[in-house]
């Protein structure tokens, strides 16, 4: 059976580490060297009709239909944030169908709009779907803990324990708080420290000192993962991409 390959990535809405330069061209052509079949975004720029304005080279797709089209995947967005000139989220670009998906909240205070995007995915040649969510969670601990009880809770009252599942993105624990919860409360672990013994590190991207991006899974087996420094990741984002090999547990 074939692995699935996954990478997951915070785009920073498709700008340079400072703002200056529309990167997405970029980061797809990036991204396609990968070859993943399944891709885990965050800070998606669904619209921003500001940097339209601003920058010539702003794509007039969303950026995930973009990001779909140059490397021929199926485009899923979950909108989180969403202001007067425009909106971002998460998204899931596949290569396999999509059989549903959703978008749940998980915002705990009025500054931060934070979700976690729901896909079901079936994978070729696979007997099972497999779940994948993509997550963007808060800048505080405490707000955190609250997101981390909500993921929990929304796997034991909406999850099947036997559906394989990947949860994924930038989950900003610097402090490595999530491994703990999540093993405990719901029995995922996370695929850097199984097969490397410590969560990888991604940020910031020219000098990776903090791992605050993750591929949690549970009913799947890592059998390679990689954090992709150096050129050209170093200029396209502030954060890395990360990416993993998974069979069936």
């Amino acid at each position: 059976m074939k692995p699935l390959s996954m990478a997951t990535y915070n785009i920073h809405k498709g700008m340079s580490p400072l703002n200056r330069r529309v990167q997405l061209g970029e980061i797809a052509r990036a991204l396609d060297t990968l070859s993943a079949d399944v891709v885990f975004l965050q800070e998606v720029q669904g619209r921003n009709a500001l940097r339209a304005l601003k920058h010539d080279n702003w794509p007039r797709q969303p950026q995930h239909q973009f990001l779909a089209r140059e490397l021929g995947s199926r485009a899923t967005y979950g909108l989180n944030a969403s202001y007067d000139h425009g909106h971002h989220g998460n998204a899931v670009l596949s290569r396999f169908p999509v059989v549903e998906w959703c978008n749940l909240d998980i915002s705990v205070n009025r500054f931060e709009s934070r979700g976690i995007l729901h896909c079901l995915l079936q994978p070729s040649g696979w007997k099972t779907p497999v779940l994948a969510l993509c997550a963007h969670l808060n800048l505080l601990s405490r707000d955190r803990r609250k997101q981390f009880e909500a993921v929990t809770r929304y796997l034991e009252h909406n999850v099947p324990p036997s559906l394989p599942l990947i949860l994924a993105g930038d989950f900003n624990d610097w402090r490595d708080e999530a491994s703990r919860i999540l093993a405990e409360r719901a029995g995922l672990t996370e695929v850097f420290r199984t097969l490397q013994g410590e969560c990888a590190k991604s940020f910031p991207a020219r000098m990776p000192m903090l791992p605050l991006d993750r591929i949690y899974v549970r009913g799947l087996r890592p059998v390679a993962c990689e954090v992709h420094r150096g050129q050209p990741w170093a200029r396209l984002s502030d954060h890395l991409p990360l990416s993993a090999q998974l069979l069936p547990a």
